[in-house]
């Protein structure tokens, strides 16, 4: 899939839910992919975690390589890693048509960090910065040009199944009101029924979510739901 391909499902199929699959059944990959193809969830997030950057250890471009073998769906790779310049190419090798890194893990160096997300987009695919939840808005300034998606995160990053964290609400609006309107807006952590709406109302059009599909037994439904709850009236 190209970039702009992906970029079109941000821009038209929102909300758009994309399910984590940091909570899936990895004993029975091939079967939850399924499931969520027919649930109809339009892209799969995978969050990768080096055990170093954060304090958990998921999979690599080996495992991402594997589902790309499964699913023509576009996989959106989170990097919750450090060095993400340096272990880029085997991500975009691997399959994926999304990739998104951590501001924080570039430190100070703005210039390295909008290099990365400029290799990311010459490969085709769309690039991505995360913020964590106690890192100033501002320190995205000068970076949003190359970004095609601002991942803004809910919960310290790390762990599935943490509790929503309000102050998200606030950066997600202050982009909203200042992004390029070419700029999609995703959140990331304790996403679910009772969340959703205010996220939705505060600027997001993507959104990450764990528990509130693998915790369900109907994907379809709980995709349906989460979608449905999002855009609501009266909602947040």
């Amino acid at each position: 899939m190209s970039r702009q391909d992906l970029l079109e499902i941000f821009n038209t199929r929102t909300p758009a839910i994309a399910p984590s699959m940091l909570k899936c059944d990895f004993g029975n990959l091939h079967r939850e992919v399924e499931l969520l193809e027919a649930a109809g969830a339009p892209l799969l997030h995978l969050d990768v975690m080096d055990g170093h950057f954060v304090p958990n250890l998921t999979y690599g471009p080996v495992v991402v390589a594997g589902l790309r073998q499964l699913t023509s769906l576009p996989l959106d790779a989170h990097l919750m890693i450090s060095q993400p310049a340096d272990f880029l190419d085997e991500y975009l090798d691997a399959g994926c048509d999304g990739i998104t890194v951590h501001l924080e893990a570039f430190g100070q160096d703005t210039a390295s960090l909008i290099d990365t997300l400029a290799r990311i987009r010459a490969a085709d695919a769309v690039s991505g910065v995360a913020i964590n939840p106690g890192t100033s808005v501002s320190s995205l300034d000068g970076v949003l040009e190359q970004a095609d998606q601002v991942l803004v995160m809910s919960v310290e990053p790390g762990f599935g199944g943490q509790t929503f964290m309000p102050i998200a609400l606030e950066t997600l609006r202050h982009l909203d009101a200042t992004r390029d309107p070419d700029t999609t807006l995703a959140v990331d952590g304790g996403i679910g029924p009772t969340t959703i709406g205010d996220a939705y109302q505060a600027g997001a059009r993507v959104f990450v979510a764990g528990s509130s599909v693998f915790d369900r037994p109907d994907y379809t439904e709980a995709i349906s739901e989460l979608t449905a709850t999002a855009s609501a009236p009266g909602e947040g």
